[in-house]
């Protein structure tokens, strides 16, 4: 591991002042992904500047029925919160199916919408990747793509999967990122937030380098819905999507009122499955209806080999969950 300097910050002004003072300077939460890619010598941090003690790790029911998030608050404390299993339990299960408790412990809400991709050519530190060294080439389009490689909004650049859980269950549910820097503070529609790679993989979020998450709002809770999050994966502990789904749907009888469908696993940014939602609005939610939905899910998809199977995987992951909570 490289040398680097080390601050804490005491308040979020603080924090963004320490990191303004040089280019090479990143902000230290759980450290389950900065840590790890610093070893490898993938990141080389100049200076972390360790925001624990800016009392951000507070989950705040609003009057207005959404909930404020910290972006401190540990993925633990958000899936065990009584609010959010009440009125979220998409995404308490989708938070409990990642990773393993004890990195659930130390990782947190902002750290996990912002950990890196698991592509294990980015990883290596000499495999061509754009991610990591901008225009050397992307490894995994020719190479070995099953596992952590996306089938939906890759480009020629960048095929590598966005790693979250939590992150495809907030897209469903619908939230806005709160940010602050020294231009003073900003709101991110969720959806906005991750960036297709297109041909700047390297960009891999709308926020500059001198800002900060410090909390997420969730929208309020879609009138008498039901959820869920499916996650299909290789093995049932500690393992990344292979693909995953997050359902919210409201029914009135066997009509579809409303609804929200996400997929994780198979994209390069947490998607939301618009054009699957448009079949199933306001229709009876029949067997070849949920059917039909979960191709559209998947329309535009593209193999590049083995990770093919992703493409029927990703619509059988929408029609198990969906198929679930409207019998």
């Amino acid at each position: 591991m490289r040398q680097f300097d080390y601050a804490r910050a005491a308040t979020v002004e603080q924090a963004i002042a320490l990191h303004a003072r040089g280019a090479d300077t990143v902000f230290l939460a759980g450290g389950t992904t900065l840590l790890d890619l610093m070893k490898l010598d993938v990141m080389r941090p100049a200076r972390l500047v360790d925001i624990h003690k800016l009392g951000l790790d507070k989950v705040e029911p609003l009057d207005d029925g959404k909930v404020r998030i910290g972006a401190m608050v540990s993925n633990t404390d958000l899936a065990r919160h009584d609010h959010i299993r009440r009125h979220y339990p998409v995404l308490a299960e989708s938070i409990l199916s990642g990773a393993s408790t004890q990195l659930r412990n130390k990782a947190t809400t902002a750290g996990n919408i912002m950990q890196r991709v698991r592509c294990g050519y980015f990883r290596d530190g000499v495999s061509p990747c754009n991610k990591r060294t901008p225009g050397s080439g992307c490894a995994a389009i020719e190479g070995l793509n099953r596992n952590v490689h996306a089938v939906l909004g890759g480009s020629p650049q960048c095929i590598a999967a966005h790693p979250s859980d939590m992150c495809v269950a907030m897209v469903a549910i619908g939230a806005t990122i709160h940010v602050q820097g020294p231009k003073g503070q900003r709101e991110i529609p969720f959806a906005d937030f991750h960036l297709l790679p297109g041909e700047t993989p390297w960009q891999e979020h709308a926020l500059e380098a001198d800002e900060m998450i410090t909390h997420v709002t969730l929208d309020a809770p879609m009138a008498g819905s039901k959820s869920s999050y499916l996650k299909l994966r290789d093995r049932t502990s500690y393992q990344f999507a292979l693909a995953s789904s997050a359902v919210i749907v409201a029914l009135d009888g066997a009509t579809v009122r409303d609804i929200r469908i996400a997929l994780g696993g198979v994209s390069t940014k947490p998607w939301r499955a618009t054009h699957a939602e448009a079949v199933l609005h306001g229709k009876p939610a029949s067997e070849a209806l949920i059917r039909e939905a979960a191709v559209a899910a998947l329309s535009g998809a593209q193999s590049y080999g083995q990770n093919g199977y992703k493409i029927p995987l990703g619509q059988q992951a929408v029609i198990r969950n969906l198929s679930r909570l409207v019998a």
